[in-house]
């Protein structure tokens, strides 16, 4: 398989902003590219969810009309409301990746390359219809535990064998990396991504407007996407990959 030809995956994480409401159709367990995959599992957290009154102060991390809505929208996810995940992410990373003005080649790239790696739902597609929500993949309840270790074993299942064959470009923070482990041998290429700023120091949340400048450069390329790693550039943060 040609290192130039082979398709291109990106990993996110979703954003902690997310747009309100919806039109499309009513959310399902089974939504979503991975929907057949993972929809026992993510049954299993909307129950518990449901049964915690949609979480407290401690888990959702925050309070008043924030803990208020965030709890509302916890309990009912089943039936709720979609929109696309490109609309519905609203955070800096989607802000600057800037879905609404990619044309319709770069967003058919999109849909087939940007994989979410979500505490809810598990995996997420670009174009999956997702309904509003609030749980980091770092959260801890019962019967749960922690997310990030609960969704080790199936997120790792269904997103390696979408990953076969595939140069793939993880852009995941640290608390969605520890949720997935690689299978890089059956990939074309594996590029795990840290921003490192001019001084030598690796970047923090400043960097996340600069990932979403890359994940558009990166759909944007037409050729490697290992040489599209390379010929980025920003005027405060490099790459190391």
């Amino acid at each position: 398989m040609s290192r130039t030809s082979s398709p291109i995956a990106i990993l996110l994480p979703p954003s902690e902003g997310k747009a309100e409401g919806g039109d499309a159709p009513k959310w399902r367990v089974s939504t979503g590219d991975f929907g057949k995959a993972l929809r026992t599992y993510r049954s299993q957290i909307v129950t518990a969810l449901e049964e915690l009154g949609g979480g407290d102060t401690k888990l959702l991390g925050v309070g008043g009309k924030h803990l208020a809505r965030a709890q509302e929208i916890n309990t009912s996810i089943a039936g709720a409301p979609t929109m696309a995940a490109h609309q519905r992410y609203t955070g800096v990373v989607w802000d600057h990746m800037s879905p609404s003005t990619m044309s319709a080649k770069v967003h058919s790239r999109a849909s087939e390359s940007i994989i979410v790696l979500s505490g809810l739902l598990g995996l997420v597609g670009f174009d999956d219809q997702i309904p509003d929500y609030k749980l980091k993949m770092g959260a801890s309840f019962a019967p749960i535990g922690k997310l990030s270790t609960w969704w080790r074993e199936p997120l790792s299942k269904a997103l390696n064998a979408r990953l076969a064959g595939h140069h793939v470009i993880d852009l995941l923070p640290n608390e969605h990396r520890a949720t997935w482990t690689p299978t890089p041998e059956a990939y074309e290429s594996l590029s795990s991504v840290t921003f490192i700023e001019k001084s030598g120091k690796i970047a923090g949340h400043d960097a996340k407007a600069a990932k979403g400048l890359l994940v558009r450069h990166l759909l944007e390329s037409t050729g490697s996407p290992l040489a599209a790693l390379e010929d980025w550039e920003h005027r405060r943060f490099t790459l190391t990959y």
